[in-house]
């Protein structure tokens, strides 16, 4: 359906101009109008107006907080009741070993399928396909800077909001599947309010201390 695409043009892509949707999926102008007017009354996305010099300003689209609720957070409520539950009953560090094991199983898991791989470029986009498959709705992209792994979705959103040593504990995974030799730096968080969660990875030479 048009909706659903449009939706998911503005989770991936961030903020576009109507035209920008338009040439995007092949459709009219006037067709992706109609769908943006729906969706600003049901409070789906939010409208932000720019000037660039001469002329009229330019609307960008952008999916708002309720839109983003239309893509899965994983059992989010249950979870973070069990979170809540585990913390005040048993304390922090019974949460931390739950996370902690929780890594050691992703280590494991990641490293059977990115490990025979024979190159940085490959583990990555292996890494990028397995978190895809995970909900994560990932995409990497390779720049004089070395590489940038997007993540434009959340399935535990309110787990890693309750929670942020989950956060923690995936940069560690990605640390240890990908090697010693790059270092991985977290550049966008959407737990702390952006759109995405993004990673910029080179090689450790060029670049200075991971972030926790």
């Amino acid at each position: 359906m048009t909706t659903n695409r449009i939706l998911m043009l503005l989770k991936m892509r961030g903020p576009l101009t109507a035209l920008d949707i338009a040439h995007e999926l092949k459709i009219t102008k006037e067709g992706v109008r109609q769908q943006l007017v729906k969706f600003m009354e049901e409070g789906l996305i939010e409208v932000e107006t720019e000037s660039k010099g001469v002329g009229r300003p330019q609307k960008y689209f952008t999916i708002s907080e309720i839109g983003n609720r239309k893509f899965p957070d994983t059992h989010a409520e249950l979870t973070v009741k069990l979170l809540t539950i585990i913390k005040d009953a048993m304390g922090k560090d019974a949460l931390q070993t739950i996370i902690d094991a929780n890594e050691v199983t992703g280590k494991k898991r990641y490293h059977e399928e990115i490990d025979p791989l024979p190159d940085l470029n490959s583990k990555i986009a292996r890494l990028v396909a397995i978190r895809t498959r995970e909900g994560y709705m990932a995409d990497y992209s390779e720049d004089e800077e070395g590489y940038l792994l997007v993540e434009n979705h959340c399935p535990i959103c309110a787990a890693a909001k309750a929670c942020q040593g989950f956060c923690n504990s995936e940069l560690q995974i990605f640390q240890s599947v990908l090697g010693e030799s790059v270092s991985i730096h977290r550049t966008d968080h959407i737990v702390a309010g952006a759109r995405r969660c993004a990673y910029r990875i080179a090689l450790s030479k060029n670049m200075g201390n991971n972030e926790a």
